[in-house]
């Protein structure tokens, strides 16, 4: 009996877990088997891997191949366990494995890819979080990867990936006997960046929606600018026609820049390398599963606030999603994670989005029209703004009133604003700070909220008129950050503190 493995990856949660892909040739009659809690798209693998091999002139020797995919108790999904599968029965009567760089220490190889029928190696969508989650453990940094040569540029920017990148099965035994030397250079972003203490930050210059488009709502856009600075959750309330989506549409391109880390992670869910932020607006008929994700034994379902992770999630028509569904919303706002939590699965999924609502004043939703009359009564306009619970409302740091009939028709462009945002960015983080304002707890905000007996004065004014709650106050503080950044103040004023308490909830 001749034995060797290969390396491969499943996901346990959140997590790529390492899966051994252990082979095995023995004395009984012909046959070709996979164990291990191998999915459907896996065993289907075998018709796969023997067309594959046979294009590669391999002939089966007459003996039981097993195929064993450990632990064992770890289900496992995904055509791309064709390669590792096809790797190891290919190497039978072959020499070992050798070990590629000067023949140190054994290396770990991991090899992903679909096989074609003919031998050529394709790259799926399931690969790239699988490689990108196991580099982010130290104990891979050193291992070698096969990995489809199709998607080289994009594999590329991986840091720490040390891989052979191929296009046939064949390359890949030619490589595996002779172990060439890998050399691999991580490609730089295409993409404008700015350098702070350091480190490189990326944004996009491209703006497919422009707040030139947007015509009057000097306040709503100033108050937009405010929220994108500080990353800060703001609600607009308006009739219908007002802009409110049309401002929301247009502020995931004025966010403040990514890291490449932060760029290479939001890919994980889109496949694609790029500096705009996701955007998610899910219509308020979908599911609570759909919002919040869901898990099925080891398999996780990502919900529309982990898919806005490091970006903005958009609910229109507020009060029109169900109140389950709101009032889950409460831990991901103040947390920025959410617990997935079934029978025999508990996964913490990350969810530190940018949270933008848009509402009308009422249920006919000329409230706040010039033009045309409200028919709604008292108890109905109450019954609807109380769809939406205090908690909730705490959580919002800016809500803003659209002007309907706004006669100014002065124009900003997003381009403009992004300066601004990058300015301000940049202020923020030569004072050392590592968080978006909105993000300031504990020492922190103590540190970098600071006020003058002036505006401590001012606020505790407000405080005691307006019922503000402790939390409010500290949202409040963070806003005024925000502003004295836009400013270029190092510290808060009373004109800072003013406009903050401006953008409270209207009772």
């Amino acid at each position: 009996m001749s034995f060797q493995s290969l390396y491969c990856a499943a996901f346990d949660g959140l997590s790529a877990k390492e899966v051994e892909v252990e082979v095995s040739f023995t004395k009984a009659l012909p046959s070709f088997q996979v164990t291990g809690l191998a999915g459907n798209a896996i065993q289907e693998s075998k018709q796969r891997v023997q067309s594959a091999l046979m294009a590669n002139d391999f002939k089966f020797p007459p003996l039981k191949i097993t195929i064993n995919l450990s632990p064992s108790d770890l289900p496992k999904q995904g055509s791309f366990y064709d390669l590792p599968i096809a790797l190891l029965v290919a190497m039978y009567g072959r020499n070992n494995i050798k070990d590629s760089i000067n023949n140190e220490k054994p290396k770990k190889y991991f090899a992903f890819g679909e096989l074609g029928l003919d031998g050529r190696i394709k790259d799926t969508k399931a690969i790239y979080p699988l490689i990108f989650s196991l580099l982010s453990d130290e104990k891979n940094l050193d291992s070698i990867f096969f990995l489809p040569m199709e998607s080289k540029d994009f594999y590329c920017q991986i840091p720490n990936l040390k891989a052979y990148f191929v296009d046939t099965l064949s390359e890949a035994i030619e490589i595996l006997q002779t172990s060439p030397t890998i050399v691999n250079i991580i490609q730089e972003l295409p993409f404008s960046y700015m350098d702070i203490c350091s480190e490189r930050y990326y944004y996009s210059d491209n703006f497919e929606l422009d707040f030139i488009d947007i015509v009057g709502q000097i306040r709503a856009k100033r108050a937009a600018l405010i929220a994108a600075c500080g990353f800060h959750n703001i609600l607009f309330e308006g009739s219908a026609g007002s802009g409110k989506s049309m401002i929301a549409t247009r502020m995931p391109y004025i966010l403040p820049p990514l890291r490449r880390n932060e760029i290479l992670h939001n890919a994980s869910h889109n496949l694609i390398i790029t500096p705009n932020r996701p955007f998610r607006n899910p219509h308020n008929s979908a599911t609570k599963a759909a919002i919040l994700g869901s898990a099925v034994g080891h398999s996780v379902k990502f919900g529309e606030i982990s898919l806005a992770h490091n970006g903005v999630l958009f609910f229109d028509e507020l009060p029109h999603f169900p109140k389950s569904i709101l009032e889950s919303l409460r831990e991901p706002l103040e947390n920025h994670y959410f617990v997935i939590s079934r029978l025999c699965t508990k996964v913490k999924t990350p969810s530190d989005f940018m949270f933008i609502g848009a509402m009308n004043p009422c249920p006919c939703g000329n409230l706040l029209s010039i033009s045309k009359e409200c028919r709604c009564s008292k108890r109905e306009i109450d019954s609807y703004r109380g769809k939406i619970s205090e908690p909730i409302w705490d959580r919002i740091d800016l809500c803003v009133q659209m002007q309907e009939g706004d006669s100014n028709k002065d124009r900003i462009s997003s381009k403009e604003i992004q300066k601004q945002i990058l300015d301000a960015f940049k202020f923020q983080k030569n004072r050392g700070q590592k968080c978006y304002n909105s993000r300031l707890i504990g020492e922190s905000l103590e540190e970098f909220c600071k006020l003058d007996d002036e505006c401590i004065s001012v606020l505790d004014k407000a405080i005691a008129r307006f019922g503000i709650s402790l939390r409010q106050k500290n949202k409040i503080l963070k806003v005024a950050r925000t502003i004295a950044d836009l400013a270029g103040s190092d510290n808060i004023h009373k004109e800072h503190l003013a406009e903050s308490i401006s953008y409270r909830k209207i009772s």
